[in-house]
């Protein structure tokens, strides 16, 4: 009973006196309220899809004025290194693709993807009746000089023993000669397709020794003359690798600079190369420009295709401020920071000139001067209403 003596005592004492107690006790609790509504309202979304939302919300969420944080811009001449992603592609001089010259139909394959073959290997086997034609040809011709070789060689020898004149012999001479032209002819046609095995089947073989890094053509499949290369061969003894590289890191990438690469298969093994060419023309597709770094590859590590990590370790240009990329705010196709003087906060346009890391490099902003890097967002919304 002892332990109950206070709380009995005040409740007492508000009975008593609840005309003075009564009103205190209704402003506590309708504080409480107007809190949690207040806390509703400014954190709700759909308060902010309103017209005037977001100013709403600013005024009502007094609270985030003390939680504001800045952070000053520095000059940063550090040496960085920045990352790029990349992949691995042969050289296009040092690959060669085959397409075909006739219609046909692929009839047999005798390498896989990625198989290494050497200069005249038998590639695949093509049927094709426009080849058939042209075997025909060629049989007939085989014959027709067979035949006129004969008669050029009867012809000589009767006219050594003056059994015939001249004028028969240049006769047999020119049959021959012709024969032979249109044999050469109709040969050299068909070698042009591959080896020769007959009935409109040739061989199309490999034109260098190397690697086969593409193969478009299943048994079966139907070809032409105006399809994509059949399959390409490439020397991958040194291979490219391509960097993309967006426009906020372009000044800091250079011809001849030295360049790192990694890749997932050999975690524990860095390539070394250096920068021969940065593209001066965006890619229309990736919107980034590429830079060529080229790699020996005698171990045949490195394979087409293969994504990389280009790391490239630069200095900082003289004179550029850096910020943590969290102050930037993104707005319209533009960038944005808020800077602090004193009690009043304004918009400034900047121009990031990169980033590495969690910092960006921005012209536009002075070192020195206090940046909002906490709550920007809502001072910039704010601000940007007036």
């Amino acid at each position: 009973m002892k332990g109950m003596f206070y709380p009995r005592l005040a409740v007492t004492g508000i009975l008593k006196n609840k005309k003075t107690y009564f009103p205190y006790i209704l402003t506590c609790v309708g504080m409480i309220m107007m809190y949690y509504i207040i806390t509703f309202l400014s954190a709700e979304e759909s308060i902010s899809l309103l017209r005037g939302g977001p100013q709403i919300q600013t005024l009502l969420n007094e609270n985030f004025i003390p939680n504001v944080k800045t952070v000053k811009a520095v000059t940063d001449s550090q040496v960085r290194e920045i990352t790029f992603a990349g992949h691995v592609t042969a050289d296009p001089d040092k690959t060669i693709s085959y397409s075909p010259l006739v219609n046909g139909v692929v009839v047999r394959t005798n390498f896989s993807l990625g198989e290494k073959v050497n200069k005249g290997a038998a590639m695949l086997d093509i049927r094709s009746t426009e080849l058939s034609t042209l075997q025909a040809e060629l049989i007939s011709q085989e014959a027709e000089l067979k035949i006129s070789s004969r008669e050029l060689k009867s012809a000589q020898t009767l006219y050594t023993d003056k059994m015939i004149s001249e004028k028969e012999l240049l006769a047999a001479e020119g049959k021959y000669h012709q024969a032979k032209a249109a044999f050469d002819k109709t040969n050299a046609d068909i070698s042009v397709y591959g080896m020769n095995k007959g009935e409109g089947l040739f061989t199309i073989t490999s034109p260098v020794s190397g690697y086969v890094i593409s193969k478009k053509c299943p048994v079966g499949s139907n070809v032409s003359a105006d399809n994509e290369a059949l399959f390409s061969v490439a020397d991958l003894s040194e291979v490219w690798v391509i960097a993309n590289i967006y426009a906020s890191n372009l000044q800091f990438v250079r011809y001849g600079m030295e360049a790192e690469i990694s890749a997932i298969s050999y975690p524990n093994e860095i390539f070394k190369g250096k920068i021969d060419l940065v593209s001066q023309v965006f890619d229309p597709d990736d919107k980034v420009l590429k830079a060529r770094i080229v790699l020996p590859n005698t171990e045949m590590k490195l394979k087409p295709e293969m994504s990389v990590v280009v790391k490239l370790r630069n200095q900082a240009p003289e004179g550029v401020v850096s910020l943590p990329s969290e102050t930037v705010i993104f707005d319209k196709d533009a960038y944005f920071i808020v800077v602090k003087n004193d009690s009043d906060y304004s918009i400034r346009r900047v121009i990031p000139m990169g980033h590495h890391g969690g910092n960006t490099y921005l012209s536009g902003v002075e070192a020195g001067e206090d940046v909002v890097v906490k709550n920007q967002l809502l001072i910039y919304n704010e601000l940007k209403g007036e």
